[in-house]
């Protein structure tokens, strides 16, 4: 019961790997949660086993709300409390917003949006129970600025980050600090679904003022210090690491 316990959306591949790895390598054990990539996902969960850490293993969509319940069930009976909740996982119709279609929306809002405000209740209820945690979201530039066929994901994120600032308050007598963090373009497995992914990478590579484009390592450490001490004092942020790319025109 004394140790601590992070749930990290999405944790199968990507910056939720890297993060649910970063975590276990802190001395959390760890909820990954995946949705259809199994194999992915046990590869996550030995890797935590190799350092030394649990791994809790549940398959949720968490755009549905009986599904996050059930997670969150399980991860009360496995564990009995979680102190960081790491909302990660992300989907979303990539077309103009001429093309969308209900569908399109009701999908990439319920995953992306909905399930940061349903994980955030089942999260602090467990949290408070041992005197507070640390939500930290994933966010985009997509969600303060125009991105080509991002209309969705970017609506999207932009509720997060709302969410994010409204929870910051909410949560806060409970002693949970609620952050979000918005990374520039970086070379991940989800960029592949992207219809213009070249354009996007070559931009970074050429017009990012740090000299370089985001890394993904760049993206977990930021999440790192959010959930440390350290970040105690600041609260419903979003914090942008993109190398100064969203400074220029």
């Amino acid at each position: 019961m004394s140790k601590k316990v992070a749930l990290v959306t999405g944790s199968s591949r990507g910056v939720g790997r890297a993060a649910a790895l970063a975590l276990a390598e802190k001395g959390y054990d760890i909820v990954v949660n995946y949705a259809r990539n199994k194999k992915a996902a046990l590869e996550t969960v030995g890797e935590i086993e190799k350092l030394g850490r649990k791994a809790l293993l549940v398959r949720a969509n968490v755009g549905d709300v009986e599904k996050i319940k059930t997670m969150f069930q399980q991860i009360e009976e496995e564990f009995g409390r979680l102190d960081v909740f790491i909302n990660n996982a992300a989907s979303g119709v990539l077309r103009p917003a001429m093309e969308l279609e209900e569908s399109h929306w009701d999908w990439t809002i319920n995953i992306n949006s909905k399930a940061l405000l349903f994980c955030a209740k089942e999260a602090a209820r467990l949290m408070e129970k041992n005197g507070g945690g640390k939500i930290v979201s994933l966010s985009s530039l997509g969600s303060i600025r125009y991105l080509e066929n991002y209309t969705t994901v970017g609506v999207s994120k932009a509720a997060v980050e709302a969410l994010t600032r409204y929870l910051a308050v909410e949560l806060a007598p409970k002693n949970i600090v609620v952050n979000a963090v918005s990374g520039g373009a970086i070379d991940t497995e989800a960029l592949k679904h992207f219809p213009n992914r070249e354009e996007l990478l070559e931009d970074a590579r050429k017009n990012t003022p740090a000299g370089r484009m985001v890394e993904m390592e760049d993206i977990v450490k930021t999440i790192m210090f959010l959930v440390s001490e350290d970040a105690w004092m600041i609260r419903g942020q979003t914090i942008i690491v993109d190398g100064g790319r969203s400074i220029l025109v």
